[in-house]
């Protein structure tokens, strides 16, 4: 499945006047693996920033993210983006990017909406301070002004896998819906061109390579072992740290 946002001409679909490349999807949609996979297949370079969860063992030692404060999560947010800016900064000939400045918005954006800690039913958590949204949309306009400049292009990644029930990420079916109409919302909104691919990750690769005209340097399977074996390392790795936090 490949759709396309905004009219076909704006999305431009050559690697060489498109080279920084975001893709996007909110929680479980396989960003991570998606880019690793790519990178590997076709020796583009991938940049990241650790999840939140990942930067809260150094930003807030002993807490999990269901327990921080909406105050908190914007220290997170901004620590994040901070990270992901640098490491974009790092590639300036071009990069595969897992995620985007706009979910730092976007999540904040939604838990103002459906709670700071959303649960599975559609009743919100706790709430937002009243302050947070007008935080949030003041951030936004960084993130959005971020994302306008550094990223020519996103390929988008629908929901179609469930969410991982990892016991890390306090959000909820909803909280996904919710963040993926946000997120094209906002891309539509910046008039940033995007593709929307979906499919199994093979088919994901196949697509992307094809849109881009990307070389392939190794087979569609061997990227796909290598980024499933990377993957599952990291996370491996994230759960351990978090089980050793103290509760």
């Amino acid at each position: 499945m490949t759709t396309t946002g905004l009219a076909p001409t704006s999305a431009v679909r050559n690697w060489t006047a498109m080279r920084r490349l975001a893709v996007s999807g909110t929680y479980s949609t396989g960003k991570t693996t998606t880019t690793i996979a790519l990178s590997h297949l076709t020796g583009v370079p991938r940049t990241h920033a650790r999840t939140m969860r990942e930067i809260l063992a150094d930003a807030l030692p002993g807490k999990r993210l269901e327990q921080c404060t909406a105050a908190e999560l914007i220290q997170l947010g901004i620590r994040r983006f901070t990270e992901r800016a640098v490491h974009e900064s790092h590639l300036p000939d071009g990069f595969l990017s897992d995620g985007s400045s706009l979910h730092e918005w976007v999540y904040g954006k939604v838990r103002v909406r459906a709670g700071i800690h959303p649960t599975d039913g559609y009743e919100a958590g706790e709430q937002a301070p009243g302050f947070y949204e007008e935080v949030i949309d003041a951030m936004g306009a960084v993130l959005k002004d971020h994302a306008r400049r550094a990223y020519d292009v996103f390929v988008h990644l629908p929901v179609e896998f469930d969410l991982v029930a990892d016991g890390h990420r306090p959000v909820s079916k909803r909280f996904r819906s919710m963040s993926d109409e946000l997120l094209r919302g906002t891309l539509d909104e910046l008039r940033i061109p995007y593709h929307v691919v979906g499919g199994t990750l093979e088919q994901r690769l196949a697509t992307i390579v094809d849109i881009f005209g990307l070389p392939a340097r190794m087979s569609l399977e061997r990227a796909v072992e290598l980024a499933r074996r990377e993957t599952a390392d990291t996370y491996r790795q994230v759960s351990e740290a978090a089980e050793r936090r103290p509760a």
